[in-house]
């Protein structure tokens, strides 16, 4: 049996926002088989749970938020890539405030805090949500077109295209394709950091996002260089990212997807209103388990490595 998986032990860490620039400290926990992932706002006066689902995505303003009620919490994806990479289907994440720390702004903090607890086996079947029809979203006309795609796949594999018009992105590579059977997201993906332009940090900053943000925590450029002293850590690095995040968008679904996903220039919003048009077409998908890990896809059945 494919089964699910938790963490050992739990983990903590202290950060800031990126956009509310707030001292944050998350602490990863085990939990009981089926419980999925649920945040837990601890600082407030009664702890408040917010279970992930696509449902309980309320903004994609800059990242993805979810929220119960008018509780919520801010910038999931980085968090959501990292166990969506590692296989964790389990697991509390209580917080002290309403957005998760960015830390290095990629997910490999998240997948080094979640090795660390260790990756505890549990006695319940791994359910997947296979895609069985190929659905598409779209917004915008030429300039402006994007779209998302989910197709039937035998396993889980994204392919993703830029187009910033901007000559530092433009001279790095523009489009990744990963497969979760033959590829490794700790190696390929999680090093990945976010990243953006001076001219859009000083707007943020205006309007009070990206109060925490800077050179530590993401890939800052100008109009014509890098200003990080080390460079990317990807030759596309910045394609890469958008995979990163698109993974972490759609484990918000609360179950890993058997499919392959496709989009052109999405983002959070894009990738939520996928996730939403797929629960619309109930025969467009269906929940599977594996009583026998040799018919699994490849990529699933031993958790990830370590570095």
């Amino acid at each position: 049996m494919l089964q699910q998986r938790t963490l050992k032990s739990l983990t903590k860490a202290v950060g800031v926002g990126m956009h509310s620039g707030q001292r944050v400290e998350l602490t990863l926990r085990p939990a009981q088989p089926d419980t999925g992932i649920v945040f837990r706002r601890t600082d407030l006066p009664q702890p408040v749970d917010i279970p992930i689902s696509a449902q309980a995505v309320t903004d994609t303003r800059m990242a993805s938020t979810i929220s119960n009620g008018g509780v919520k919490v801010l910038t999931v994806e980085h968090l959501m890539s990292a166990c969506a990479g590692l296989g964790i289907d389990n697991l509390y994440v209580d917080i002290t405030a309403e957005e998760v720390p960015i830390l290095d702004g990629s997910s490999a903090s998240f997948v080094f805090l979640l090795q660390s607890a260790g990756i505890e086996l549990q006695a319940a079947p791994r359910r997947f949500i296979r895609v069985t029809d190929t659905l598409e979203v779209r917004e915008g006309e030429g300039e402006n077109l994007k779209w998302a795609r989910l197709s039937p796949y035998h396993g889980f594999k994204l392919s993703f295209e830029i187009d910033f018009a901007h000559r530092v992105v433009d001279s790095t590579g523009q489009r990744v394709e990963f497969d979760l059977s033959s590829g490794s997201y700790i190696r390929d993906i999680a090093r990945a950091r976010t990243f953006g332009f001076t001219k859009d940090f000083e707007t943020m900053r205006a309007n009070g996002l990206a109060l925490g943000g800077g050179l530590d925590n993401a890939v800052v450029m100008d109009d014509y260089k890098v200003l990080n002293s080390d460079g990317l850590r990807y030759d596309d690095e910045f394609v890469k990212h958008k995979i990163l995040d698109a993974m972490g968008d759609l484990y918000l679904l609360g179950k890993p997807l058997l499919a392959e996903y496709s989009a052109f220039r999405s983002g959070h919003a894009l990738n939520n209103k996928l996730l939403r048009a797929l629960l619309e077409r109930p025969d467009a998908y269906e929940i599977v388990t594996f009583e026998d890990e040799k018919q699994a896809p490849a990529g699933f059945a031993v958790p990830a490595r370590a570095w």
